[in-house]
């Protein structure tokens, strides 16, 4: 059953208006469909059931006329007398069965003639041309049974008896009648049952298109909140979901903008202040007082080349050329383009053997991005005589490498974030880091399918891993 939230909070999004009738252009459609098939179905169910009940009673009242002529038909031959045959019979009793099932009675012989002393012969004789029996039953106007007399195993004549027109016509007349109003009753349930379902099935949809508008309206608090079993409650809750991805991913948008404005006033205010002191004659053009105006044009040219970085591995996704790539070789010529960098930070660099080859489906230069970028952080944030190690690993289903370092470590309560954009632990602002490089790993990964994660020890430490999907065999 759907139950839908309270009304919201004044100022909050306004519940849908009723459309008139209370069903949308769908509803009406839907209601439809179903009301066509419910009277389709009743109507045939309906006929099918009159059909039915006519030949039924038919084939009963048959039945009861057939035994009736066969009692009649038993009472002659008791009646037949062994001697003087038919002319000598006296069918009184034969003539009081058949008045008493309403029916007119003709008896022939063997050769087919008709004996007097049947209601048929007086009409025969009497009355020829009316076409009525003494008891006014028309001779041929009804339904009729016919039964042989026999008598000591042989057939001396027949009996048969015409039966009313209008005999079992009550018993149709009620079953038609109870037909009908089951018919009628199962049209009104029917509708009853299409209607309440078809507003089931479109109350959810009418809400989440009126959420929609309210979303692209503006109103970011705009939900459906509908709890409703099956397909239905499926959509809104994903409709939810997208919702809040939205109002998420405009937030961060608005902290991205900040936190890029904070990155680069700094380094702006640093050079326009120090141009202007070399402007108004303030300071000396010295080469110290160059070099750090020049430090700050490099902090600003990393930060803006960090956020290009990041805008591009976004959307790797729409450009990886992916091939079978050797990771364990990929994550070697890493360490070798980096090791420079590395030793010259004061870093030992150790990289263990893995399994060769260790075949996934990537692009070979984003995933070398990607190893460089952690390459790279362990080198900023690592002290001097720390090591670095590289390795990879296998798994049945997934292909791992590993960059581990002896340094400081990351505390706990950071490592959650380490990966978000402009985030920048305690360490990570002493370092002068833009908070950038892993969150261009994390994307670039995540385009590729695979997970990255990040794990610290008490005692310090920091080993970041990257799972990726194996190939599959080749052929």
């Amino acid at each position: 059953m759907i139950r839908e939230a309270p009304a919201p909070r004044r100022g909050g999004p306004a519940p849908p208006a009723r459309l008139p009738g209370g069903l949308g252009p769908l509803g009406r459609r839907l209601f439809a469909a179903f009301a066509v098939v419910a009277l389709a179905s009743v109507a045939l169910l309906t006929a099918a059931a009159l059909v039915g009940a006519d030949r039924g009673i038919s084939s009963a009242r048959q039945a009861d006329r057939q035994r009736t002529a066969s009692r009649v038909a038993a009472a002659a031959a008791d009646a037949y007398p062994a001697v003087g045959g038919w002319p000598a019979a006296d069918l009184s009793a034969v003539q009081a069965l058949a008045d008493g099932a309403g029916a007119v009675l003709t008896v022939r012989d063997k050769d087919g003639e008709v004996m007097p002393g049947g209601s048929g012969a007086e009409e025969d004789h009497d009355m020829s041309g009316s076409g009525r029996g003494r008891h006014g039953q028309g001779s041929g106007a009804g339904p009729s049974a016919s039964a042989p007399v026999v008598v000591d195993g042989s057939t001396v004549g027949s009996v048969h008896l015409v039966f009313s027109a209008g005999s079992g016509s009550a018993g149709v007349s009620v079953a038609w009648g109870w037909v009908a109003a089951a018919a009628v009753g199962a049209v009104a349930l029917a509708l009853a049952v299409s209607w309440f379902v078809t507003r089931r099935l479109t109350a959810p949809v009418v809400r989440v298109a009126a959420t929609a508008r309210a979303l692209a309206a503006g109103d970011r608090t705009a939900r459906t909140r509908i709890d409703a079993p099956g397909e239905l409650g499926d959509l809104a809750r994903a409709f939810d979901a997208m919702a809040d991805d939205v109002g998420h991913a405009e937030q961060a948008r608005h902290r991205l903008a900040a936190d890029v404005a904070h990155e680069l006033r700094t380094p702006l205010a640093s050079l326009q202040a120090g141009l202007e002191e070399l402007r108004d004659g303030y300071a000396d053009p010295s080469a110290g007082r160059l070099a750090s105006l020049h430090d700050q044009t490099l902090r600003l040219s990393r930060i803006i080349g960090d956020l290009g970085e990041l805008a591009e591995a976004e959307s790797a996704r729409l450009s990886l050329h992916l091939a079978e790539v050797d990771l364990t070789a990929l994550a070697g010529a890493a360490v070798t383009e980096r090791e420079a960098e590395l030793r010259t930070a004061g870093l030992a660099v150790r990289t263990l053997p893995g399994p060769a080859p260790l075949l996934v489906h990537a692009d070979a230069d984003r995933l070398h991005q990607a190893l460089g970028n952690l390459l790279s952080n362990a080198a900023r944030h690592c002290r001097p005589g720390d090591t670095v190690t590289v390795g990879t690993s296998v798994t049945p289903a997934e292909a791992l490498v590993e960059v581990a370092d002896t340094g400081p470590g990351i505390p706990a309560d950071e490592l959650p974030y380490v990966f978000e954009r402009l985030w920048r632990g305690t360490r990570a602002r002493a370092g002068g880091g833009s908070g950038i490089g892993l969150a261009v790993v994390k994307e670039l990964v995540t385009a590729h399918g695979g997970t990255v994660f990040a794990d610290s020890g008490p005692g310090g430490g920091t080993r970041m891993t990257i799972r990726l999907p194996r190939a599959g065999p080749r052929g």
